[in-house]
């Protein structure tokens, strides 16, 4: 049995004409159409009944269809209101299944609930030109979510899972890695979708991480990553005097307090590093 009865050339050719529709480029459209990279995300998404599933651009339901017989209930988010009829046959097969229309950049958190609770997993073909934003977006807004199996950009995939040091390795890796690390990934050939796109993609699973600190210190540590990355090529002590505008005597004192040197680049932190420099700071 396939995973998905969709995941295959003639199946997504059929519900497109059925449909009338066509690929709109502007919504980043490409349709998965290999079964076997459905049943992979499944694998690395360890799914199971009790688990509420959260989809983002379900498109003409291909995942979609794999999801609700993986996963106890799936809250789906599509943009594209052109494509709500090819969901609603899977939903005519799948009733734990609720379609949103909505942009995931701006749906309410609130709206997101499964037929059996808020979502825990975020399991998605995500429209590459949000899928950072998304992913940062709900792990920071969406406290029941533990796990976030996503397919983006190869080049997104690298900040995401970027270590200290690295050329990918940024303000926006800090932010997600207080929230989330990664914890598989495997590559995706761009024959697998119709049309292929010209970009190469990945599938890499982020777990929610578990911390001490309050919200406003995280929320501090992430101004304070983004000020430090402001003007990379400057050491740490420079680049923070100059975006930060806490001045250069406070900067020394934390610097200072946490046994930091300030001639280092801002890419050899550690996140660890950035919340003990963001609390010295106040």
């Amino acid at each position: 049995m396939p995973n998905s009865p969709l995941a295959n050339p003639s199946a997504t050719r059929a519900v497109l004409e059925r449909h009338g529709l066509a690929l709109k480029k502007s919504l980043g459209q490409h349709f998965l159409i290999d079964d076997n990279i459905v049943g992979r995300i499944l694998a690395l998404a360890a799914l199971d009944d009790a688990t509420p599933v959260l989809e983002i651009g379900p498109g003409i339901g291909t995942l979609t269809a794999a999801l609700c017989g993986a996963s106890g209930a799936v809250t789906a988010v599509e943009r594209d209101r052109d494509l709500l009829p090819a969901l609603g046959e899977v939903m005519a097969s799948c009733p734990s299944l609720r379609v949103v229309e909505a942009d995931a950049v701006t749906v309410r958190t609130s709206d997101l609930e499964t037929a059996i609770g808020p979502p825990t997993a975020l399991v998605a073909n995500l429209p590459y030109g949000v899928a950072a934003t998304v992913v940062l977006r709900f792990f920071e807004e969406l406290p029941s979510l533990r796990s976030a199996t996503v397919m983006v950009q190869s080049e997104v995939a690298d900040r995401m899972a970027a270590s200290p040091g690295g050329k990918d390795y940024g303000a926006y890796t800090v932010k997600l890695r207080m929230l989330a690390r990664p914890a598989g990934r495997f590559a995706v050939p761009r024959t697998c979708f119709m049309p292929p796109p010209r970009v190469d993609s990945a599938v890499l699973r982020l777990e929610r991480v578990d911390r001490e600190e309050p919200p406003a210190l995280l929320a501090a540590t992430a101004r304070l990553a983004e000020a430090a990355f402001a003007q990379r090529r400057k050491t740490l002590r420079n680049s923070l005097i100059a975006a930060s505008g806490l001045g250069s005597a406070r900067i020394d004192a934390a610097l200072k307090a946490t046994g930091t040197d300030g001639r280092r680049r801002a890419e050899t932190l550690t996140p660890d590093e950035f919340v003990a420099l963001a609390t010295a700071l106040g």
